[in-house]
Order: structure tokens, then sequence, then C-alpha cells
């Protein structure tokens, strides 16, 4: 018999959430198989069996909450007596896999998971809301954080975090709970759309945020309709994305590049490249080293917002946005990318992604970043404003790239109409970090970079 427990999947991580058993009691398993998904505040990640043999006990059935060390299941060496499943393992309805993505990687990072819930009850007419209301909707919480919450009925708003970045730990709240502080006298709602509309008559809490103004009107399923559930990730990146509204100012300048050295590049390079590395160049690792470079001559630009200050960061750790199978997006980060050269970059990018398809990160490879890119222009787009990705600063869109008529200057001054491709390179930032002009700047050396550069000496 040996067991199997919660893994470290994160140097910040202590606890995780059994989404999805992928076997049952009497089934063999084989060594480095997947046995268990588990989920933990950062990303959903496939847990190898530690050995092989068979699922002889399942200790924490799926969407149970327990720390890091805990005995998940037990193996045995034979089939255990009656090999039949076990009446204990909960079925879960599946969560939709993400297991194909495009070719290129695309943006929006997000945040802890929360357990959905269930629709509200039709009622004749919507209660009066009460004078004052527990203000969580703008935090974020992991599931058994916001389980704590909702059982013992705290604000926690009112509750101190002590986790990284002043994230509300389940210490945090428990504390809270011996104290008998923070308490509100009911539950904190699972998602802001969860919550019934307010009577127009009651006062709205001080430091309610802009959508807490004007509840969002309750959707129900008609006979028309089909009712599709938020997938974790949908979840987590819809409360980061409100959090970083509600925090940041931001801010969007856009440059439009011309691609053309780039162009020729790709064009004489890439039979040799995809012979050699298995992928195709794409336009995506030169953008990022022409970024980093920029860097060096704009540093405010790769920083974070403390309290009251800005940190800028001497290293650059590059979140890049992956999208899965259009379930979701997450950004794992290319850690010191000011250290490597553009193959470098290109081979890490597309680890990257691979790894994030197959849910083969770590809550580790997704923390860190210090500036992101996020990529919808193998689409087409024209231009797109993304949301920063908290605590950072800044979020590049790289934006659609085509054959354009330009402009060009010939050695002796002289002009003349050529096609070439061409692209838009956009920024979000955030105000409070600096002005206009200093992005402005930033974005046309990115430019002069891209357009400038000896390529062919980098590859």
């Amino acid at each position: 018999m040996s067991e199997v427990t919660m893994p470290q999947l994160g140097e910040t991580v202590t606890e995780g959430t059994i989404t999805k058993w992928f076997k049952q009691v009497g089934e063999q398993v084989a060594v480095d198989e997947v046995l268990f998904e588990v989920s933990t505040d950062k990303v959903d990640s496939e847990v190898p069996s530690p050995e092989a043999g068979y699922l002889a006990e399942i200790k924490v059935p799926e969407g149970e909450t327990v720390d890091v060390g805990t005995v998940l299941a037990v193996l045995s060496d034979a089939p255990p007596d009656g090999s039949a499943p076990a009446g204990d393992t909960a079925e879960a309805e599946p969560e939709p896999a993400g297991d194909t993505a495009e070719a290129e990687p695309e943006p929006a990072p997000a945040e802890e998971p929360e357990p959905a819930a269930p629709a509200p009850a039709p009622a004749p007419a919507p209660a009066p809301a009460p004078a004052t209301k527990p203000s969580g909707d703008g935090l974020l919480l992991s599931p058994v954080v916001r389980r704590l919450v909702n059982e013992h009925q705290i604000d926690p708003s009112q509750v101190e975090g002590t986790g990284p970045g002043g994230r509300i730990t389940r210490s945090d709240v428990q504390k809270a709970i011996e104290n008998g502080t923070a308490r509100t006298g009911e539950p904190t709602p699972a998602t802001p759309s969860d919550t019934a509309p307010a009577a127009a008559s009651a006062p709205a809490p001080a430091a309610a945020a802009p959508s807490r103004a004007a509840p969002r009107p309750l959707v129900r399923t008609g006979e028309r309709d089909v009712s599709v559930p938020l997938n974790n990730i949908r979840k987590r990146t819809g409360e980061h994305m409100v959090m970083s509204k509600a925090t940041s100012p931001h801010v969007l300048t856009a440059v439009e590049v011309d691609f053309e050295s780039v162009e020729r590049m790709r064009r004489a390079h890439g039979a040799e490249w995809k012979a050699q590395e298995g992928y195709s160049l794409t336009y995506l690792p030169f953008i990022a080293r022409a970024l980093v470079d920029a860097i060096r001559d704009f540093p405010h630009v790769n920083a974070s917002v403390g309290e009251g200050e800005l940190i800028v960061h001497d290293y650059v750790n590059l979140g890049i946005a992956v999208d899965i199978d259009f379930e979701g997006l997450l950004a794992p980060v290319l850690r010191d990318a000011e250290t490597k050269r553009l193959r470098a970059i290109a081979r890490e990018i597309v680890d990257l992604a691979n790894r994030t398809r197959s849910k083969q990160l770590s809550p580790d490879d997704l923390a860190g970043g210090t500036i992101t890119i996020t990529n919808p222009g193998q689409y087409g787009t024209m231009m797109q404003f993304p949301i920063i990705n908290q605590p950072q600063v800044a979020i590049l869109s790289t934006d659609g790239i085509s054959r354009k008529p330009v402009v060009v200057t010939d050695e002796h001054g002289d002009e003349s109409i050529a096609i070439h491709s061409v692209g838009v390179l956009a920024l979000a930032w955030d105000h409070r970090a600096f002005d206009g002009a200093y992005v402005a700047a930033f974005l046309d050396r990115v430019r002069e970079v891209i357009q400038t550069r000896d390529w062919e000496a980098e590859l």
C-alpha cells in the first residue's frame, strides 16, 4: 500500500481543491498516468500517479479543498476485493477541456476560482436591500476562504490579509472568527451577478465600486436558451478583470509599425527555422525581443504598483497570454527575458504555450510577471484594449499584421510607394505610474527596434 498526497504545486500554495478523479476505486493506474486534477487559486493542474498499482481508496472526493500534504488516495499492488468503483467517489460535471488551441498564444491573466452559486429562486418582487452589505465582491478569494466567509458571515473587507500581495488566507479568516470581528450577518455572494437587485430607496455602501451602483438585472433561462456554466478560468478571469479596472486608471496608446524587415527574415529563414525547431517563425518573438530592449531605456513600464510607490524591476519576467481552446486564457511567465536572444525567447514561448494547454503548469509558472503581451493579432484584429494584469502597470497587445501600401524614402530622400507588412501595437497602461509622453516615447522605441534591428545577425 502507498499513499497519494496533495502535492506542493507552488511556493505560495498551501491548499488545493480536487476537481476531478480520472480513475475510480478498483481501476489500475500506471506510473505518471494522470490520476486527478487539482485547482488552486492560480491554475488547474493534472497530477500524475507517483506509482503504478490499483486505486484502493479515495479519501478526498471531488469538490473538497484540503491542505498540501493531505492524503488523497491509497494505491495497492493488487486489485481490491470487489473492484467495482466505490460509491464514495463524487461524480462531477467535467469542465470543458482546453487541450487544443491556436498556434500562437494570446492573453488576459486569471486568478482564483470560486464555486458556482445556484440560480436564485424566482420571487414576485425584490426584497429591500439592507443598509450595509459585505463588500467582498472586488476581493480575490480562494474557494476555501470564500466558503469560510459565507459560513461564518464574515465581511472580507474587514479582514487583514497576510498572504502574498495582501491576499486573505484561511488563517486570516479563522483568526477573525476566533476574535469575533468582521461579522456581517449576511453571507458574501459568490459572484456579483448572484446578488439580488437592491431596492431603489436603499443607500449604497460608501466605498461601493462603480459596477455596484446599478445592479445587473438577473437573467433566467427560457425554453430557447442554453445554460453554459462558467468554468473556473472564466470565473477567475472575470473576478480579476473587474478588480483591475477598479484599481488602475486604464489608458490606451497605440502605434503603427512597419514589420517589413521582420517579414523579410521570416520569408528567408522560415522553412529552415521550422525544420530545425519544429514550429513556425512568427512575429511574436521579434516583438517580445524589441519590447525587452526598449524597457532598458524606459524601465518604469516594467514595474508594479505597491503601497504608495512604484516598484521598478531590474529584470523582465514577461507574461505571455495563452488561449486554451477558447475556454479561457492564462499568462505563464517567461523569466529573465532580458538575458535571452530571439531563438531562446521563441523556444520558451512555445514551451509555455504547450504546457499551458496540457495543464502542466504550476502556480509558480503564473507568478512574478512584470509586464504582459497578449496576441490577438493572429485573427487579424485592428486594435485591442487589453486589461492590465495586476499589479503590473502595462500590457501590450500585438494586433493584426497585413500587407499595405506605405511611403518609403530612399538614400537620396526621394519618396515612393511600396507594399509592406504593417501592424499595430497597443499598450494599455496605468496612469498612476507615468504619463502619456513616457508611453509614446516607449512605443516609439519599440517600433524603432523592430524596424531597424539587424535581425539577420540575431537569427
